[in-house]
């Protein structure tokens, strides 16, 4: 028996959340007596594979199918429950983005498996196996009870801290039978460029309706890039023009999970915390000491933007010996 993980690689390279995912996988292991298995789809170089064994895995299944070389959720999934069967997977670990939401399902059908979504710990219990799970766009928790025989989880980003357990990695190639099922056929891909990408962000800044008008997002922007990080905003930013609408972030928006979200002049709805509330750290600035955004915030302060943001931008200036 194994915990399964499908490992997610961006243009051949894992990211910090896909070493969380096999962390999780292999504590998770551990705790079910059985063997995690890590599965990368895609063309990753070995040493990458390898840097999957500092967190606990020690065998790596590889499959390097061209026709596979972009995200086809019907293909992917007979890829999956194939590895899993031959693996005789017990649990399938995958994260809780885009590509996990969209794959979670279909596996739970194919495999007859209960499913729960955005789980944030190892299970409560084995048997009956029940985990803890976000609920109502991250403003709850519920525990989720899984009464099947095999497990589908997906892993809310940010929940599980890395853990270090180096062990020497078997690299396995698998060569699929259901390739065949692949109906997708990308021809081209167009990248954005110039910008740090929102979703891959390890810090972003983010703006409301608190920096009063379009004018005033210099400074913000100006802190972002000695940041090193990308710029967001609110919907109704988005909607009245200020920014871009790719920097929407919230419920409808991009949903982030980065390192440290720093909000500025954003009161915090509901709908805007459910789509950051995986950040690591939040940091409000609001001038509203009553604003929503202080209770999910790990720090805040109370000020307006157009004071915060010069006194912020010269102590990072400072730190940095800039």
């Amino acid at each position: 028996m194994s915990v399964l993980v499908y490992v997610e690689n961006w243009d051949g390279h894992f990211k910090k959340a896909s070493f969380e995912l096999v962390s999780y996988a292999a504590q998770l292991a551990e705790m079910t007596g059985t063997e995690p298995v890590a599965l990368s789809i895609g063309r990753v170089e070995e040493s990458e594979l390898r840097k999957l064994g500092r967190h606990g895995i020690g065998q790596v299944i590889r499959v390097e199918d061209e026709r596979l070389a972009h995200l086809d959720t019907r293909a992917y999934t007979r890829v999956i429950s194939e590895v899993a069967d031959v693996v005789k997977a017990s649990a399938v670990v995958l994260a809780h983005n885009v590509t996990g939401k969209a794959l979670a399902p279909r596996l739970s059908v194919r495999l007859k498996a209960g499913l729960v979504t955005a789980v944030t710990g190892l299970p409560k219990s084995i048997n009956p196996f029940t985990v803890v799970k976000k609920s109502f766009s991250g403003k709850a928790f519920a525990l989720a009870e899984i009464r099947t025989e095999k497990q589908i989880l997906t892993l809310a980003q940010n929940s599980f801290k890395l853990v270090e357990k180096e062990i020497q990695v078997v690299i396995t190639g698998f060569d699929p039978a259901s390739t065949g099922a692949v109906s997708t056929h990308v021809r081209e891909v167009f990248r954005q460029t110039g910008k740090i990408l929102l979703t891959d962000a390890d810090i972003v800044v983010s703006g409301g309706r608190g920096m009063k008008s379009p004018d005033n997002w210099g400074p913000l922007e100006e802190l972002a890039s000695l940041l090193g990080a990308a710029t967001a905003c609110s919907r109704p930013v988005s909607d009245e023009g200020w920014r871009p609408h790719e920097e929407h972030t919230g419920q409808t928006g991009k949903i982030i999970a980065p390192t440290l979200y720093i909000a500025v002049g954003i009161s915090g709805a509901i709908q805007h915390l459910a789509g950051v509330s995986s950040s690591k750290f939040i940091v409000a600035i609001n001038p509203d000491r009553d604003a929503p955004i202080f209770e999910a915030a790990d720090y805040g302060i109370v000020g307006d933007a157009q004071k915060v943001l010069p006194a912020l931008i010269e102590a990072v200036k400072e730190a940095k010996g800039a």
